[in-house]
């Protein structure tokens, strides 16, 4: 969701898209009629890179899950700006009011003057996902145990009980929660207590790569993760009309936001010992995407994109996460083109017409 201003492009080209309430609010309706099942709404505490203004996500989130009826509306948010308690009351209510709608997507940071400035310590990167993993456990015991306790480094619980709790059943017992991130400490996070698995935009072997590794991790501790992945979509009548819009949007970048923002996550993400952290090897025109979005190669015509996008299911992708130009009226032609013509390559899929390749395990 563009609860942000300045677009999902750091660019100058034109975006029909408004960081308000009123747009978000239209978006996702039109969204869940045009059959999207979630939207994430992003979390930017400070102005920076391009984005002058920004709602806070988690109430910007309760709004939305107020103004849809099916749409399920994940927020982003930070450990180390939350207590994990009072997050996990806040998406309690949040969830038993929109009928178990509700999710989060925990976000170890990248941005140092978010926590500097407000005064919070900012620590090294894999302590950031330590300090992660703890909070992601808070939620669930707190969501799931009339007693909770929790004994960490970070946080500490003691005979502690929320109600209402969130809503649990058909193999939800508590509100999703997603996690992101590329390095190394981040699949292993994963692997461990996320239920979803976000993947930065990736082309089919660098996604394939990290399935297999946090499939992995996950099976060493006896957990279940599911992959979602980043893409922007460029959708048009042609290939090369589509191809032009993205020239277009490089062309226009705001090469001082652009290069403020990659020099932050950056070093952010070569500051891991393996460096495989996030945006560590992304270039300048994948930066104009702040999720390297445009790696996912999701451009050109329905068909084409349809199939990239099934061929990403068949490497463990259940869910695309996507950004677009113009939001409400790309989203509605995505809908209504596009997502059509994925349905009817997935029943080929369920018939056996086309067999997943084998993604492997970590040895």
């Amino acid at each position: 969701m563009p609860n942000v201003s300045g677009g999902l492009v750091t660019s100058d080209i034109e975006q029909r898209t408004d960081w308000g309430y009123e747009y978000n609010r239209d978006l996702a309706v039109i969204a869940e009629n045009n059959g999207f099942e979630y939207a994430l709404t992003q979390v930017r505490y400070t102005a920076s890179y391009g984005a002058a203004y920004q709602h806070e996500s988690t109430g910007f989130s309760l709004a939305l899950l107020l103004a849809t009826q099916r749409l399920k509306v994940i927020a982003a948010v930070h450990p180390g700006l939350w207590q994990p308690g009072v997050l996990a009351k806040f998406i309690a209510s949040a969830d038993v009011l929109s009928g178990g709608r509700a999710a989060v997507n925990v976000v170890s940071g990248w941005f140092k003057d978010e926590f500097t400035g407000l005064g919070e310590p900012w620590l090294e990167h894999d302590e950031r996902y330590r300090r992660s993993e703890e909070f992601i456990r808070v939620l669930k015991e707190l969501w799931t145990n009339d007693h909770a306790e929790f004994a960490g480094d970070f946080y500490r619980i003691h005979d502690f009980d929320i109600k209402p709790k969130p809503l649990s059943g058909d193999g939800r017992p508590h509100p999703e929660i997603f996690q992101g991130g590329n390095s190394t400490a981040a699949r292993k996070l994963a692997g461990r207590v996320s239920d979803w698995y976000f993947s930065n935009g990736k082309d089919y072997d660098g996604f394939s790569e990290q399935v297999a590794e946090v499939r992995g991790y996950a099976a060493e501790n006896n957990h279940a993760v599911r992959f979602g992945l980043n893409g922007f979509v460029i959708a048009r009548e042609t290939e090369a009309e589509a191809r032009d819009v993205l020239r277009e949007i490089v062309a226009k970048a705001n090469v001082e936001a652009v290069e403020g923002f990659r020099s932050a996550v950056q070093q952010a993400g070569n500051s891991t010992a393996d460096k495989k952290g996030m945006w560590a090897d992304s270039e300048f025109a994948d930066l104009v995407q702040y999720n390297d979005g445009f790696r996912t190669r999701l451009i050109g015509t329905p068909e084409q994109i349809a199939e990239r996008a099934i061929e990403y299911k068949r490497r463990g992708a259940s869910l695309l996460l996507l950004g677009f130009l113009h939001f409400q009226e790309d989203v509605e032609y995505f809908g209504q083109h596009v997502l059509p013509i994925i349905r009817e390559l997935e029943k080929d899929l369920d018939r056996g017409a086309a067999t997943p390749e084998p993604v492997g395990s970590r040895a």
